[in-house]
C-alpha cells in the first residue's frame, strides 16, 4: 500500500506537536552561520509545506520536493493562502532534478529514513551535492536505531480526535533494521455521520550517525558536524534524532 495517501488529508492534525517555527528558527541560525541568509533553499520530503512555509517566511526563495500529490496538494492550498512564492515539485526524492543550483537544501521529519535500500542515500546525497552551489549546506534529522528500538518498539498506538482517529501498529526488525507500522484510519466525511476507513503501510530503515558520515563522504558531501536533535548539544547513545551539517564541496 502506498504511504500518504488517505493519511495526507489529516496528516497536519496528527502531526500538530511537531514545533515546525521552532524547527524553521533552528534551520536559519545555523544557515546564517554560513552566510545563507537569502536565496533559493530546497526541502527534500516537504509534505503538506509546513515547513517549508516557515522558512520562506524567513525570506528564502523555496523549492519544495514530495512524492505525495496528495501532501502536494495540500502545501499548494497553503501556498495559496500566505502568497508566498513556493515551487513545489512532485518528484522522488531519491532522484530529483532541478533547472539549476540552490544555495541550501534541508530535509526534517526523518524523511531520509523512507529510503531503504542500500546505496540509496549515497545516490540521493551525490544530487544535493551536485545540485548545492559552491560551499552550499545540507541540513537533515534522521530517526535512530535507539528510538526506533527503545521508544517505538513493538507496540500498538492510537489516537482519536473529533473527525479522525487512527491505529498505528508499530514493528520494528532488529535483524533487517527496518521499522514497519500499519495505520489504520477512520476520517469522518463532510457533512456526514460516516467515516470512511484508509490502511496504509510505512516503512523507514535505521541508520547510525556513522552511516551517514560514511554515505555523506562517499558522495563527494564534506560532513560538518552533527547535534541531538534541534539542540547543539552533540548525539549521544539515547540521541531519538540527530540533525546533520555537510556542505557542497567540488565545484570552485
Amino acid at each position: 500500500m502506498e504511504a500518504y495517501t488517505g493519511f495526507a488529508g489529516v496528516y497536519d492534525i496528527f502531526m500538530d506537536n511537531v514545533p515546525y517555527e521552532e524547527w524553521a528558527g533552528y534551520l536559519w541560525e545555523i544557515l546564517r552561520e554560513y552566510g545563507i541568509e537569502d536565496g533559493l533553499l530546497l526541502e527534500l520530503g516537504c509534505g503538506t509545506g509546513s515547513l517549508t512555509e516557515c522558512m520562506a517566511g524567513y525570506g528564502y526563495d523555496m523549492i519544495g520536493v514530495d512524492y505525495s500529490i496528495e501532501m502536494l496538494e495540500l502545501a499548494w492550498k497553503k501556498k495559496e493562502k500566505s502568497g508566498h512564492d513556493i515551487l513545489y515539485l512532485n518528484q522522488d526524492m531519491r532522484k530529483f532534478e532541478l533547472y539549476g543550483t540552490v544555495g541550501a537544501v534541508i530535509s526534517v521529519c526523518d524523511s531520509v529514513n523512507y529510503i531503504l535500500e542500500d546505496g540509496g542515500l549515497t545516490e540521493m546525497f551525490r544530487l544535493v551535492n551536485n545540485y548545492l552551489d559552491p560551499g552550499g549546506i545540507f541540513l537533515f534529522d534522521f530517526n535512530t536505531e535507539y528510538k526506533y528500538q527503545e521508544v517505538l518498539g513493538v507496540q500498538v498506538i492510537a489516537e482519536d480526535r473529533e473527525d479522525c482517529s487512527f491505529i498505528w501498529d508499530n514493528y520494528y526488525d532488529d535483524a533487517e533494521r527496518i521499522n514497519e507500522y500499519e495505520l489504520t484510519l477512520f476520517i469522518r466525511e463532510e457533512e456526514s455521520e460516516l467515516y470512511r476507513k484508509y490502511q496504509e503501510t510505512h516503512f523507514q530503515r535505521a541508520y547510525t550517525l556513522e552511516e551517514m558520515r560514511q554515505y555523506i563522504e562517499e558522495s563527494g558531501l564534506l560532513y560538518v558536524t552533527a547535534y541531538d536533535a534541534y539542540t547543539r548539544q552533540p548525539p549521544g547513545s539515547r540521541s531519538e534524532r540527530i540533525c546533520v551539517v555537510a556542505r557542497e564541496q567540488g565545484k570552485e
